[in-house]
């Protein structure tokens, strides 16, 4: 987990979490942010992927950045998470095995 945040919602505090819900790399591609729009599509339409886009507090973003070793990409999507979301999250489909981007 990292970036946490409180805010006061009809009298109620929510604690809300900037997690990495998924990562994956690329090869060399000549465009990267277009190849990496159908994994990204496929991680939405499956269980964790629907569950991340429906119950995200806004809406997830993608990082990329290069990968020396293969010459080619990393990827991330984070979503900002309330945390008994975050919690049935990491229930339900465990946590990311590359929680960062190294």
């Amino acid at each position: 987990m990292a970036k946490l945040e409180c805010k006061v919602i009809d009298g109620k505090v929510y604690t809300f979490h900037k997690v990495v819900v998924h990562t994956f790399l690329l090869g060399d591609v000549d465009d990267p942010e277009i190849y990496a729009a159908e994994p990204i599509w496929k991680w939405q339409q499956t269980d964790a992927g629907k569950f991340v886009m429906e119950n995200a507090a806004e809406q997830p973003v993608f990082h990329s950045q290069l990968d020396h070793l293969s010459y080619g990409y990393k990827f991330a999507i984070t979503a900002i998470l309330e945390e008994k979301k975050l919690t049935e999250y990491y229930l339900k489909f465990g946590k990311p095995k590359h929680l960062v981007i190294n």
